[in-house]
């Protein structure tokens, strides 16, 4: 089985590409360059190293959000677009699950952390018994306190990675009561790699859905949804 995975829910953009068990192609930047630049140059440069004919896919597996409002609609967009040119499903693989598996396999709890602005952040809770992931904690949107304080009442080592960890450093070094680490450069952010691979997963359970019936999840509204929300609040 052949399966492409998109990741544009964050700073980082990422296009990948997985057959079976095994990585063929992987295309990671998180430089200064909007997804809408990026996205589709990356996978036409994966498919032209690997020889990738695009009909030759299964699936798509993309990270379905939470996240960058404007990065989750555009890779929602390309898996749609994609998805029904070639009369594929997408699988749609949770931002937070798929920045967890980065760490498959490794022993302490695995919190990831994406920043969502104004103290709060995307993030869940993680174990894994070797290469099986268990969810902890489903993804959420709260703030920064409240998953400390969940992480400090299971009094389990921890790991932490995401794009939210330098922004919340000073507080996980505050407030964090048990043994904590942070996640090499490598494996500390989102990776379609990561995406492909969990969407294998989430595939053959039999989670995935038309190109026509996926959506992105926010978990929340935008800043702008927010903001009118409190405007017609004041006015009444």
């Amino acid at each position: 089985m052949r399966l492409l995975g998109l990741d544009s829910s964050g700073l980082v953009a990422s296009v990948a590409v997985v057959e079976d068990d095994n990585l063929l192609g992987e295309y990671t930047v998180n430089y200064k360059k909007t997804h809408s630049q990026t996205l589709l140059p990356m996978l036409d440069e994966v498919a032209r190293m690997i020889e990738l004919d695009l009909s030759t896919l299964d699936a798509i597996a993309v990270a379905g959000g939470p996240g960058s409002f404007t990065g989750l609609r555009i890779g929602s967009a390309t898996a749609k677009g994609l998805g029904l040119a070639l009369n594929l499903p997408i699988v749609n693989v949770p931002t937070v699950d798929a920045l967890a598996y980065n760490l498959a396999g490794h022993q302490a709890l695995v919190c990831p952390l994406m920043d969502a602005r104004r103290n709060q952040t995307y993030t869940g809770l993680y174990r894994f018994r070797q290469n099986e992931m268990e969810v902890v904690r489903a993804q959420c949107a709260v703030g920064i306190d409240e998953i400390t304080a969940d992480i400090n009442s299971r009094g389990e080592a921890v790991v932490v990675l995401g794009d939210g960890v330098p922004v919340f450093r000073t507080y996980l070094q505050e407030h964090l009561l048990v043994p904590w680490s942070e996640a090499p450069a490598h494996i500390a952010k989102q990776r379609a790699g990561a995406v492909a691979a969990l969407g294998m997963r989430y595939f053959s359970e039999g989670r995935y859905e038309t190109a026509e019936d996926h959506r992105p999840e926010y978990l929340r509204l935008s800043q702008a949804e927010r903001e009118a929300a409190a405007k017609k609040k004041d006015a009444l």
